[in-house]
């Protein structure tokens, strides 16, 4: 498992709980709020409203939800987030980036550092892992909906750099400027909307880590991710299949 992938785990995982669901849905909601406020409610207009709402309806999210969320915008008394980017190291060394929106700067860093610091690991000075990431597009696609060589094809035709495919989904890699057309040229092409389709940092070199270290590296993307105001988490990390195993056995 590779740390950049954000939709084959944290979410994936956190997804396929009910007790986390609420929570999804809020952070969710944030986005697409945020989005709506920034670039308008017109989805046809505002590339990143329209992919918020894609990966809003991966994540099953009820209509009604969605709308609401637009409206808050629309109406004028959303609260006024901040995007935030944290960086630091976890366990092993591992290079982590946390993205947030929050309305209050000082908790949130106060919280981000405290979870670090708990799990062994310590928050950095801006620029301190970023250089260890690329900033780069990712689409994610279900397994069922291509083979590998068909979604290779159509990546390809469609402007990507990269794909990904294996037994959880496919991922498909694009230049930064390039996400949105190439989400909708695949929406078009495949006749399905991504799972996740939004800009990442994915890892240069990811870190091999063995039981232990994936154990330990875990908590702290779990205690990440149960945060309120911590929206994406990125980690430069890889679990080996057997020791994937052993954690999940």
């Amino acid at each position: 498992m590779a740390g950049h992938s954000q939709f084959k785990n944290i979410m994936h995982r956190k997804g396929a709980q009910d007790a986390k669901r609420s929570k999804i849905f809020s952070k969710l909601s944030r986005e697409i709020t945020m989005a709506a406020k920034l670039g308008g409610p017109d989805v046809a207009s505002n590339a990143r409203l329209r992919l918020a709402i894609s990966t809003a309806r991966a994540q099953s999210m009820p209509k009604d939800n969605i709308e609401r969320a637009i409206q808050k915008a629309s109406g004028g008394d959303a609260e006024n987030y901040d995007e935030l980017r944290y960086e630091g190291y976890g366990p092993g060394g591992v290079g982590i980036i946390v993205e947030a929106l929050t309305d209050n700067r000082n908790r949130t860093a106060s919280d981000v550092r405290t979870i670090f610091s708990k799990a062994g690991g310590n928050m950095g000075e801006s620029g301190s892992v970023s250089f260890m990431f690329d900033r780069v597009g990712e689409i994610g696609f279900k397994a069922d909906v291509a083979d590998a060589d068909t979604m290779f094809e159509a990546a390809l035709e469609a402007g990507a750099v990269e794909v990904e495919s294996d037994e959880d989904g496919h991922a498909v890699y694009t230049e930064p400027a390039d996400l949105h057309a190439v989400a909708a040229a695949l929406t078009e092409a495949l006749k399905t909307e991504p799972e996740t389709a939004k800009l990442i940092f994915k890892a240069k070199e990811p870190t091999t880590l063995d039981k232990e270290g994936a154990e330990k590296l875990m908590k702290l993307l779990d205690a990440l991710e149960d945060n309120d105001d911590v929206q994406t988490v990125f980690g430069g990390y890889h679990i080996p299949e057997d020791v994937m195993a052993a954690l999940e056995g």
